[in-house]
């Protein structure tokens, strides 16, 4: 089964790292044949920090390829089935075994270096499990304020379409006779619709409304806003970002395989932050 994300748009470790609590944010060292990046593991996502510590210092990782680079987006590598693929085979499918339940964090969005698990699509893993077979990393692209406001109207559409239908609309003929009539209750009663509407969306699963943080990220930094709050993030990159750059930036086949390997040499823990 590969794991795909929606585009619309050898260190062996002391036992001990993967069954004590983490003290502090572990760094991670990612040596590439295209350089090496460098990532900070949050400590409140603290079972997917462990599994990823205890796979890298397993080495299960080493030797893997980046299987999936789309510029503008992100770049997806550590499959097992990677390690020994044969140039232009299709390579990257997950591993059932290592699925673990999601660690949702909203501090946590998916701008340019997060570090975050892939996973089957929720039609087909509606607890959206992380596949900890493997990872990605988010390179996305900057936005603007408008491109984020229609992001939020597009997502948001039904939702303020049944809150329209609930507060204003059923009382519409009386708002058109109230605009000729008595503009300042006209004026009142805008307002007083509005915030009902903005509440509504505010309490309704699955609106989107950026925060000021997210909103600072995504339109200096870049990312990937449509991710957010379906795949688990739990790591950010420190260093490395020509890296990043350069990995997405490769030339790549009809599956988004670089046509030249990337292959990952090494992930260590090298320090806490």
């Amino acid at each position: 089964m590969k794991r795909y994300l929606s585009s619309s748009p050898g260190i062996l470790f002391c036992l001990y790292l993967s069954v004590m609590p983490l003290s502090a944010e572990p760094v991670v060292e990612i040596k590439t044949t295209a350089g090496t990046i460098k990532i900070k593991l949050y400590d409140d996502t603290p079972n997917h920090a462990r599994t990823f510590i205890r796979r890298a210092g397993q080495g299960l990782f080493n030797g893997t390829l980046f299987t999936r680079v789309i510029p503008g987006f992100m770049i997806q590598g550590g499959a097992p089935d990677s390690k020994n693929a044969a140039p232009g085979a299709r390579t990257g499918f997950g591993d059932p075994a290592s699925e673990i339940m999601p660690e949702f964090n909203d501090k946590y969005i998916h701008k340019k270096g997060a570090l975050a698990a892939p996973r089957q699509d929720a039609g087909i893993n509606p607890k959206k499990k992380s596949d900890m077979s493997q990872f990605f990393i988010v390179q996305g692209k900057v936005y603007t304020h408008g491109q984020l406001d229609t992001l939020e109207l597009a997502a948001n559409r039904n939702i303020r379409k049944k809150a329209m239908e609930e507060f204003y609309y059923s009382v519409k003929a009386r708002m058109d006779s109230l605009l000729h009539t008595d503009k300042q209750s006209y004026n009142r009663h805008v307002i007083a619709i509005n915030a009902k509407i903005d509440s509504m969306i505010r309490v309704t699963p699955g609106h989107l409304i950026f925060t000021p943080q997210q909103r600072e990220a995504y339109t200096t930094a870049g990312g990937s806003p449509h991710l957010d709050g379906e795949y688990t993030v739990y790591g950010e990159m420190t260093e490395g970002f020509e890296v990043l750059d350069a990995i997405a930036a490769q030339p790549r086949d009809a599956y988004d395989r670089p046509k030249k390997d990337i292959r990952i040499i090494s992930v260590q823990i090298i320090g806490n932050e």
